[in-house]
């Protein structure tokens, strides 16, 4: 399948994001949980990179963690393909 490797990192790089963020509220992932909806063992696999989060997961979660979407998404960029198939690109992170 062209691109799987991209989508694992896709989920590893949100997961990192959604880490980080979560951190800096001070939340559990419980915590998280509780105001999302989900199961705190889901918060987990996102973190890990082990499950992809659906868009109205990350709404949820951006919600809770009272940032914007894009704060989640920070890193993973699209590439417009010139023909075929595009593909994700996972740029490093910024200093902060």
């Amino acid at each position: 399948m062209p691109g799987g490797a991209e989508h694992g990192s896709v989920a590893i790089r949100f997961g990192e994001n959604l880490r980080r963020c979560r951190g800096a509220t001070g939340l559990t992932q419980e915590d998280v949980a509780y105001f999302t909806s989900l199961h705190r063992t889901e918060i987990g696999l996102l973190e890990r990179g082990q499950r992809r989060a659906r868009i109205d997961t990350v709404v949820r979660l951006a919600a809770a963690l009272s940032v914007s979407p894009d704060e989640l998404f920070k890193g993973i960029v699209w590439e417009l393909p010139r023909l075929g198939d595009g593909c994700f690109r996972i740029v490093p992170p910024e200093d902060e």
